[in-house]
């Protein structure tokens, strides 16, 4: 028996090249450690290309004697298997090596050459960019103006006034293809659940930055948030932690795999819960299964991205976005440990699942149905006619869309005292918490 420890190639490459290695967890020992020892060492060295460092050492319990093969993590990947006509990069998956994909192995030839994606010199002209949501949010968020000189401190240009990766992906108009976000309110627990499929779906293009807030926004307008008066104030309780979301989103958006095409970023709203999806699963290549979140280190796949938000203040730069979320959640009141936001990656993937705090729970769904109805009946007794001059008087700030549909769901209220929050719902096509806000509004 040959004890490998950190070699995720060299399982294989012994297989493959003596057909002695069976990996069945029977502790057997060897005949002839130092002969085996010596073919283990010609095997790295004919059959891997770069060759890793390593280093060979025995082991003795009682009467079995055991080679103990140490590889020292390698900076110059991908390291490749060299034998039967064949030169194969691995990657671990599980207890497993499998060849890389053609995605995975473009990751390990940045990794190798000590770049990556975001630092890459972009096909685009800088020239032909904008960026003024970058410049806009950068303002309102520090105070600070961005200056011509920032667009190479930040990484958005190289040396050479060359647009990078990172500049095309933050440019108003992204013209990264693949860079999208879709977001979903699906009705029901699962993506088919009826004649109605999707409550609410959009398709976002543009910046990271304009991506982000979209997200972020898309998930607020299709959660509730109920209140429990406590005293002379209140405790809110929302279906969502804010700040869990935002850190889902922005850790989705920044730490994706940006060399996988065909893939996005999606955001999946169900009745008790939201998926975040990002391509690409975690740097290190690691499954998140059995692990404890809180000791996994930081390892970033676009340091140039995430330097960026770190400086618009949406993430730390010591990458804690586990450890929030997590905090973020136990912080609230109606958590339990069913509750508890799920982190799932592989070599290709990663979900953030957040579960709805208030899901199930019949008082939540009671507080909100009487928020409303008290807010009708208010309406109804006290300004059943109003005309739209007056409505822009009462709301100057609301766009002409806004009074229409004010001005509509009062109508439909004044005609019939009777209605639903669901028939209003379904007939203007808004959520229930817009026709509570509408309603509010002219109280």
């Amino acid at each position: 028996m040959i004890y490998l420890t950190h070699g995720n190639i060299l399982a294989t490459v012994y297989q493959k090249a003596s057909g002695n290695y069976v990996n069945d967890d029977a502790l057997v020992g060897l005949s002839d450690a130092e002969g085996d020892a010596e073919k283990i060492s010609e095997i790295i060295k004919t059959h891997l290309n770069l060759i890793p460092e390593f280093k060979l050492s025995f082991e003795k319990d009682n009467d079995k004697t055991f080679v103990i093969v140490e590889v020292m993590k390698g900076q110059q990947t991908p390291y490749y298997y060299e034998g039967d006509g064949q030169l194969i990069a691995f990657m671990r998956i599980g207890n497993e090596s499998v060849p890389a994909t053609p995605s995975q192995l473009r990751e390990l030839v940045l990794r190798g050459s000590g770049e990556s994606y975001d630092s890459l010199k972009s096909r685009y002209d800088f020239n032909n960019m904008s960026f003024t949501k970058l410049k806009s949010v950068y303002k309102q968020r520090t105070g600070n103006t961005f200056e011509d000189t920032d667009y190479e401190s930040f990484g958005l240009i190289d040396e050479k006034g060359n647009l990078t990766n990172a500049g095309a992906l933050l440019a108003d108009e992204s013209p990264v293809r693949h860079s999208r976000l879709f977001c979903t309110r699906w009705n029901g627990l699962t993506k088919a659940s009826g004649i109605v499929d999707a409550l609410d779906d959009k398709e976002y293009t543009g910046s990271l930055v304009t991506l982000l807030q979209a997200g972020t926004d898309f998930v607020r307008n299709n959660s509730k948030k109920a209140w429990r008066k406590v005293g002379d104030g209140r405790i809110e309780m929302p279906d969502y932690p804010d700040r869990a979301v935002l850190e889902g989103v922005v850790n989705a958006l920044i730490h994706r795999n940006y060399l996988e095409i065909g893939s996005e970023v999606h955001i999946d709203m169900f009745d008790d819960r939201i998926e975040i999806y990002s391509p690409g699963g975690m740097v290190s290549g690691i499954s998140l299964e059995g692990k404890n979140l809180l000791k996994i280190p930081s390892k970033r796949r676009n340091p140039i991205l995430a330097d960026i938000f770190s400086r618009l203040k949406y993430m730390e730069r010591r990458g804690r976005g586990f450890k929030k979320i997590l905090a973020d959640y136990e912080g609230q009141v109606e958590f339990d440990e069913t509750k508890m936001p799920v982190f799932d990656a592989d070599n290709d993937d990663f979900t953030l699942t957040l579960y709805n705090l208030n899901y199930g729970t019949n008082y939540a769904t009671q507080v909100n149905e009487n928020v409303i109805e008290n807010v009708i009946e208010n309406v109804i007794e006290n300004v059943i006619e109003i005309s739209e001059e007056k409505m822009k008087q009462l709301m100057p700030e609301y766009s002409k869309k806004k009074l229409t549909k004010v001005c509509e769901i009062l109508k439909m209220i004044s005609e019939n005292p009777n209605i639903s929050i669901d028939e209003l719902r379904i007939a203007l096509d808004v959520t229930d918490r817009t026709i509570a806000r509408y309603i509010v509004s002219v109280q």
